[in-house]
């Protein structure tokens, strides 16, 4: 039975946690993107739980259910890596296994790397280590146009919006669920929160901007795309292993655009099952 509750963040936002599983499992928190709520998570908890561990989702801020910071700052990446720390604070969890996709991947980086005695091990889905995404190069930046487009306030929502959500489907295709996305950004306020991810974190100051200095990755890291990932090149993910000193494990998962949840879900189960078997 799904355990609902919301909890406060540090700077006082408010997230909606979800926790899933029996309450002595081995606790795996699941941080999902954009434009997605914890729900993209749903075929991963039910194996998870089936395999006794204990799921936790939440939605970003910004996202479904929880908060909508008024500040431009309040979507700072490592804002969202504190939330983190926050939900595992309010559940009473000293460290868990993080898996993190598309938006959800960097803050599980930055917490694997600024907090790793609260992180046993980290799955990144699509999103590579930040320093691997800065430097994957032209393509990479080509493939992330919409990031350009998405900083234009107001425009770039009404260009989303225009004829029932098409361009929307340009830019993300067509996965499952594409008309559960538009109905959570049809909620008042919502497609610009979420869009406040990219212009508080990679607007094109970023492209000048000197990279931030990091440690190291010093738990176990395994890296996953989809075969047929439209947004992201696997170099950007490859050479994430450059900034790991634990464990590093690279996975494709064939058959699998941007979203292996929904795509190939049993797959990417299988795949995180026997991963965090081994930790």
């Amino acid at each position: 039975m799904t355990v609902s509750r919301r909890i406060a963040a540090a700077d006082g936002v408010e997230l909606s946690v979800h926790v899933d599983g029996p309450d002595d499992g081995d606790p795996i928190v699941l941080v999902h993107g954009w434009p997605d709520t914890h729900a993209v998570w749903s075929p991963q908890v039910t194996a998870l739980i089936d395999a006794g561990y204990r799921a936790v989702t939440y939605d970003q801020r910004g996202f479904g259910e929880s908060d909508r910071p008024g500040e431009l700052g309040g979507y700072h990446v490592f804002n969202a890596m504190a939330d983190i720390g926050s939900v595992l604070d309010a559940l009473e969890i000293e460290s868990a296994h993080l898996v993190g996709h598309d938006w959800g991947a960097p803050p599980c980086w930055l917490a694997a790397m600024l907090s790793p005695d609260r992180v046993r091990s980290l799955a990144a889905l699509a999103v590579g280590h930040p320093l691997a995404f800065r430097k994957a190069g032209l393509e990479q930046r080509q493939r992330s146009f919409y990031m350009l487009l998405f900083q234009f306030v107001d425009v770039a929502e009404e260009w989303l919006r225009a004829d029932d959500w098409e361009n929307l489907r340009m830019v993300i295709g067509d996965p499952v669920g594409f008309d559960a996305r538009t109905a959570e950004l049809s909620k008042p306020g919502a497609l610009t929160s979420s869009l406040n991810w990219y212009r508080a974190n990679v607007g094109p100051e970023t492209l000048i901007a000197p990279p931030t200095e990091l440690p190291p990755v010093s738990v176990p890291t395994l890296g996953i795309m989809g075969a047929e990932d439209w947004a992201l090149l696997p170099k950007q993910m490859t050479d994430s292993a450059q900034y790991v000193e634990s464990t590093w494990r690279y996975e494709v998962i064939d058959g699998s655009g941007h979203w292996p949840q929904e795509d190939q879900p049993d797959a990417l189960n299988a795949l995180l099952l026997d991963w965090l078997s081994m930790g």
